[in-house]
């Protein structure tokens, strides 16, 4: 039986994703996985991680923010002769995703990975998949690309509303699986579930694991810490 398994912000960690196939025991051929984004960024191994994620037959990415930067720099006509890339995105990350790539362009095929990105995704059982979150106020399809990949306010009003009213339905979605904002910035290494909204970026490009989540059974996974897998750090 296929099964639709969620996958927590990847930053360019190979190794955590890896685990996180193995230990979830997702099938390429029969599973669609579904990422919610910021592939770019963190660890130097983002070509790796896009190798693999074109062998999933049914694989569905969300536009993170980091995605976003990647694509601006390396969709130039003539990205490494007479430009510097953007202080902010280098400092960010965009230097491992530049490294991963021995600082030469990006293939083309990875590229066009990338940029069939959806904004956000619902899907068929009203389940609503966005990188940063949503002003639970409008429709998806009105949300700005801004709110949709670097929204951090839903997690946190979500939070204070799952204390008094635990069922709350932001959205009127049944789930809402959003990454961006790292589970390490509220004191843990596991998954966020407040009200429906269910945050699975675990800090894979920072410190902490990488996190799969069966999507209706909301049975998860995770990888092993960074510092058990690489002799270098993650985003600093």
């Amino acid at each position: 039986m296929s099964r639709t398994l969620v996958l927590g912000d990847p930053h360019g960690n190979i190794k955590g994703m890896l685990q996180c196939f193995e230990r979830s025991k997702f099938d390429y051929e029969k599973d669609t996985l579904i990422v919610l984004g910021d592939i770019c960024d963190g660890f130097p191994y983002v070509k790796q991680v896009i190798d693999e994620l074109l062998k999933v037959k049914d694989c569905l990415i969300v536009l993170g923010n980091h995605d976003a930067w990647a694509m601006e720099w390396y969709d130039r006509e003539d990205p490494y002769h007479n430009a510097t890339p953007d202080r902010w995105w280098y400092d960010q990350g965009g230097r491992a995703t530049m490294e991963s790539y021995d600082n030469k362009a990006m293939p083309k095929e990875h590229l066009k990975f990338l940029q069939s990105n959806y904004p956000y995704i619902v899907d068929k059982k009203n389940n609503l998949y966005v990188h940063g979150g949503i002003n639970p106020s409008k429709p998806a399809q009105d949300q700005s690309l801004d709110t949709l990949t670097w929204d951090r306010d839903l997690i946190r009003v979500a939070r204070h509303k799952h204390s008094q009213k635990p069922k709350y339905k932001y959205g009127g979605y049944n789930k809402i699986f959003i990454g961006h904002t790292t589970t390490q910035s509220y004191g843990t290494t596991k998954p966020l579930f407040f009200c429906n909204v269910i945050n699975l970026d675990t800090g894979a490009g920072w410190s902490g694991p990488m996190t799969i989540m069966d999507r209706d059974t909301l049975e998860y996974w995770q990888s092993d810490l960074p510092k058990d897998l690489y002799d270098i750090q993650g985003r600093s």
